[in-house]
């Protein structure tokens, strides 16, 4: 479908929708570009004031995997004319707050009156032309680092179903509120060649438009690969997203190999972490900045499918 959506030629797109990537880019001089993003979903956690914190550190995380800097922001709501409006003061705090944590600055919103409830940002951010990532230049050789840990849909589904030990809920919302600031910064001054955030397509959904952007195939190792508390014991026990089984049927044609935790490597993220694509050895200086990161695959030269599984 969005190959038949009209294009306007400019040169000064620098980065569109062809490649899936996190967001556009535009230049407006030569040292200046605006990186732009929109985001919103419904709620995920019970508490207003958290689901306000994590829309918004969702909403962020994508100018971050660009490499840029947030500068402002535009809230996006869809509110149930006969809900409490106390419940949305406390969304609008939880999200004002995280934004200037950010040193993002809000200047207003859009709201409109509807039976289920929806909350985000539009998100505008700074970056220098020359120093954009993108998720389309992923080089044969590289390993793949992830900066945070995987299973916050399954743990949100296993929450809705009042199976989830607290505990685990408590570590998934202490996951989806930390902004990928310091990720993004931690790449300052290393040979860092492709990033994108982990989100709604799932690690294998992301994974996809990196490997098919830049003409790679993407190995991930799945033992390699670090896990929610409770997110492993969820999964084995049907605690499944309706979003897991989309991505599945999405991108499962460009998988090859499988894995005892293949559901977590399709479970929807919502404000998940940085995948970067770099060569070890800058690997190896980045995680001692950002010592929660971990290499969890490599890039191969494009074999028969953009997807291996080990």
């Amino acid at each position: 479908m969005l190959s038949r959506i009209p294009r306007v030629a400019n040169s000064n797109v620098l980065v569109g929708f062809d490649t899936s990537d996190d967001a556009g880019v535009y230049r407006l001089a030569p040292n200046l570009a605006l990186v732009q993003t929109v985001d919103f979903f419904t709620p995920i956690v019970d508490d207003p004031y958290t689901f306000g914190a994590i829309a918004a550190a969702n909403s962020l995380s994508d100018i971050y995997a660009m490499g840029g800097k947030p500068v402002s922001a535009l809230s996006i709501l869809a509110w149930p004319g006969e809900q409490d409006l106390d419940d949305l003061e406390e969304i609008l705090r939880g999200g004002a707050e995280k934004l200037r944590e950010a040193d993002c600055a809000l200047l207003g919103g859009h709201s409109v009156t509807d039976p289920e409830i929806k909350f985000g940002y539009s998100v505008t951010g700074t970056i220098h032309p020359e120093r954009i990532k993108t998720n389309a230049r992923a080089q044969a050789g590289d390993v793949l680092v992830l900066t945070k840990k995987i299973g916050t849909g399954v743990i949100s589904t296993a929450l809705k179903r009042g199976i989830a030990d607290p505990a685990h809920v408590d570590a998934s919302i202490q996951s989806m509120a930390t902004l990928n600031r310091g990720a993004a910064e931690a790449m300052a001054r290393l040979e860092v060649h492709s990033v994108t955030d982990v989100t709604g397509f799932g690690l294998l959904g992301h994974a996809r438009e990196m490997a098919r952007a830049s003409g790679v195939t993407v190995e991930i190792d799945s033992k390699q690969l670090q896990f929610l508390p409770g997110a492993i014991e969820y999964a084995r026990a049907g605690a499944i997203p309706g979003g897991l089984n989309n991505n599945r049927e999405f991108v499962a044609g460009c998988v090859q190999g499988s894995s005892e935790f293949e559901d977590l490597l399709y479970d929807p993220q919502t404000s998940g972490g940085l995948l970067l694509s770099m060569p070890e050895a800058h690997a190896v200086r980045y995680m001692r900045r950002y010592p929660q990161a971990y290499v969890m695959g490599r890039v191969l030269a494009r074999g028969e499918t953009p997807l291996q599984i080990l």
